[in-house]
């Protein structure tokens, strides 16, 4: 009996906790001293079977009423069931209020949807943001940029934007407009003439660039670029000539390698002829012989006729022996020897 009366008490024990867990007595209380209107079992009790913690919703509705704001709690717990952050947006529509910016629920709802910080959005639309081109956490120098002259300008820039809430649903974030900076300082640099023009008047980026439109389809407006320091980085220009010229070097060396090796080609090929001419002569004069004695056999050629010849020869070498002797001494008496 008395292990009946403990398993009772037990019993009754877990049913009021659920009952106070089910119907949140003092949240209903706090809801209807700040004069918001909350049923138990129409909505609080409601809350609990969709799985939704009535203190998410309750409260922001208290804070938002507080604040001036007419919201619905309904909507409110439509956009946590979407997977919305209500605290965020009914803070966000209090800071825009205060600052009479003009921001629906539903927009600002469609904002945290699509993943931005609409709080952060109005804080920026009061007070604008400075951001730093590059960013100083990707451990960049600067934008590198090249003159006409060939010198490399290392800039470091500070853009600063005001959140444009029209354009936070669909706008492109803070990445598009650090590349559309970067990019607009590299190309105003690169149709300087001389980078001195650039180190002189360096308000010249900021003006061109911010004469784009650079925060066309963003989520930002920007209000102003300033320059924030301009470094002398390499002679681009003196190494790309530097490179051109040692390629240039390289093609001649292997162009005069080139007809190196065919005259050395020529050259063997004259050699090889020339080898081969001696061999034909070579055996041509040893046919000679053999030609005599044919000729002698067959009556052609005399005895008297071949002395002739080889007397012929002779006197045909003391010839050129001595017109090659004349020359050396007219060489000498000239000086040309």
């Amino acid at each position: 009996m008395e292990a009946l009366i403990g398993i009772i008490a037990v019993l009754i024990f877990i049913f009021i906790i659920f009952i106070i867990w089910l119907v949140p007595v003092g949240l209903w209380i706090s809801a209807l001293a700040a004069n918001v209107k909350v049923r138990i079992f129409g909505d609080l009790v409601a809350m609990r079977l969709r799985r939704v913690p009535p203190a998410q919703i309750v409260r922001p509705q208290i804070t938002a009423t507080k604040a001036g704001l007419n919201l619905d709690l309904g909507e409110l717990e439509a956009h946590f069931l979407a997977g919305g952050h209500v605290d965020n947006v009914v803070e966000a529509l209090i800071a825009a209020e205060k600052a009479r910016i003009p921001l629906t629920f539903e927009r600002a709802a469609a904002i945290d949807l699509a993943g931005r910080d609409v709080l952060e959005a109005v804080q920026m639309s009061v007070e604008p943001k400075i951001i730093d081109v590059p960013d100083p956490k990707t451990n960049v120098k600067g934008i590198t940029a090249v003159a006409r002259d060939g010198i490399q300008l290392i800039t470091k820039a500070r853009v600063t934007v005001r959140a444009n809430i029209e354009r936070l649903v669909g706008g492109a974030g803070e990445e598009t407009v650090v590349a559309r900076v970067g990019e607009g300082i590299v190309t105003t640099i690169g149709s300087s003439e001389t980078h001195k023009l650039v180190l002189e008047n360096p308000d010249k980026i900021s003006k061109t660039v911010l004469e784009k439109g650079l925060s066309a389809g963003t989520a930002f407006e920007i209000l102003s670029i300033d320059i924030a320091d301009v470094d002398i980085g390499e002679n681009i220009g003196a190494r790309l000539q530097q490179d051109q010229a040692q390629a240039e070097l390289k093609i001649a060396r292997a162009k005069a390698e080139e007809k190196r090796a065919m005259a050395a080609a020529q050259e063997a090929e004259m050699k090889a002829l020339v080898q081969e001419k001696q061999a034909d002569l070579v055996e041509a004069e040893a046919e000679v012989p053999l030609a005599m004695a044919e000729s002698f056999q067959t009556g052609k050629l005399s005895i008297m006729d071949y002395y002739n010849m080889k007397n012929i020869i002779a006197d045909t070498d003391m010839r050129r022996s001595i017109a090659g002797e004349d020359i050396e001494s007219q060489a000498h008496g000239t000086g040309l020897a």
